[in-house]
């Protein structure tokens, strides 16, 4: 088993915390981690009808069995669950009682902050990493890597990409979506999730993806709530700053894993990537998940975001912590071009706060520049680890 990234994050919360609460989506591996790293705890699953309804009936005899405490598992199941583990807590007065899990984020994440507010740290599981694929001995070609995605059962199981990914999909639209939301015509949201996969890495425009489904503005910006939701699509937002009047204000649309959103774009094997025109939105799609579970997996908040002004300067990533933004560049080519440093150069010069910098790119091999450092896609959590302690490299301002 593949000992993921968060492990220490969630020992050390638990131990703070009378819960501890993992959310992400459906296969990133929750239930794995929790099992392994609390192996002592029992284990309950709310998908389970008997358990779901014992817990619904009667949740004081439900919650009498686990005075040991216990893994709780899809705990958005039974949302009325979470008042009387607040009552738990509050007459325990003590830390490492309950895990819960859950695949629904906002909807559970109202519900926590309503019932376990202050009692519950809250940590997200993405798929694997690029360290943690790569520990399954899954291929490293990025074309693989673009097709097959980062869930672990495809790779743990080395399962058929397209096999594995065709089956999450058709179960979250007939399972998932329809607990999320009253969604009547079903091939009409499958239409929709699949246009949106035809626009990653762009902006969102409500009233195009509208259109082209056959639905209305406000139905598309439901439908988007709750792929968000249901942890398939993740919005980054526009770097907002003194500069928001010459800033686009709409976000660019990403899928948590690129495995899925190749899949519905309708793509059949690893060498169709290689020429297909969405190649490099694939790559940055790639670049800015690998971004956020480094986030997710140390129990921080996203803070990411783009930059792109009125006139269409743009830099495709801004890594922001205390010590400054780290800016980042995503280039899909395996050749290193001048022209990947031109725009990062320009902001730069707008947005005095970048400490640093770097350019990902396709290839495999690293390059010192006299302008930034240029990385593959294996090194991206490490330049990230950087931003993090103030050691960022690469300063594009030049001197007047």
């Amino acid at each position: 088993m593949v000992e993921r990234e968060i492990t220490s994050r969630l020992v050390a919360l638990f131990q703070q915390y009378p819960f501890v609460t993992v959310t992400g989506p459906r296969q990133s591996g929750k239930t794995t981690l929790c099992r392994a790293v609390f192996p002592d705890l029992a284990y309950v699953n709310l998908e389970a009808p008997d358990q779901r309804e014992f817990a619904e009936s009667d949740p004081r005899a439900f919650l009498a069995r686990l005075n040991d405490g216990a893994i709780l598992d899809e705990i958005q199941r039974v949302p009325s669950l979470l008042s009387y583990l607040q009552v738990i807590a509050d007459e325990k007065r003590r830390n490492s009682l309950f895990v819960l899990t859950g695949s629904e984020q906002f909807r559970l994440s109202d519900a926590i902050s309503q019932s376990l507010a202050g009692r519950t740290a809250l940590l997200r599981l993405l798929p694997f990493t690029m360290a943690e694929r790569q520990e399954t001995g899954a291929s490293n070609e990025l074309d693989d890597i673009l097709f097959s995605g980062f869930y672990p059962r495809i790779h743990d199981q080395r399962l058929d990409p397209r096999q594995a990914l065709g089956d999450y999909f058709e179960t979250y639209v007939e399972r998932d979506v329809r607990q999320l939301s009253e969604i009547r015509n079903l091939s009409s949201f499958q239409r929709f999730v699949r246009l949106c996969a035809g626009r990653v890495g762009q902006v969102v425009n409500l009233s195009s993806l509208g259109a082209d489904a056959g639905v209305t503005h406000t139905t598309a910006r439901e439908w988007l709530t709750v792929l968000e939701a249901s942890y398939i699509v993740y919005q980054l937002q526009p770097f907002h700053s003194n500069l928001q009047k010459r800033l686009i204000k709409s976000p660019k649309l990403y899928f948590y894993d690129v495995g899925l959103a190749s899949y519905l774009i309708g793509i059949e094997n690893a060498k169709q990537i290689a020429t297909h025109p969405l190649r490099g939105p694939l790559f940055e799609n790639v670049v800015v998940i690998e971004a956020l579970k480094h986030r997710f997996n140390r129990g921080n908040q996203p803070n990411l975001s783009f930059f792109r002004s009125a006139k269409g300067l743009e830099c495709d990533l801004f890594y922001e912590t205390g010590q400054g933004i780290g800016a980042i560049e995503i280039k899909s080519g395996a050749t290193i071009a001048s022209d990947f440093f031109t725009s990062l150069k320009r902001v730069a010069k707008l947005v005095p706060d970048i400490t640093g910098s770097f350019v990902v790119y396709g290839g495999t091999e690293r390059q010192s520049r006299s302008d930034c450092e240029v990385v593959s896609l294996a090194d991206v959590q490490g330049e990230l680890a950087r931003f993090d302690v103030g050691q960022a490299t690469g300063g594009l301002v030049e001197e007047d």
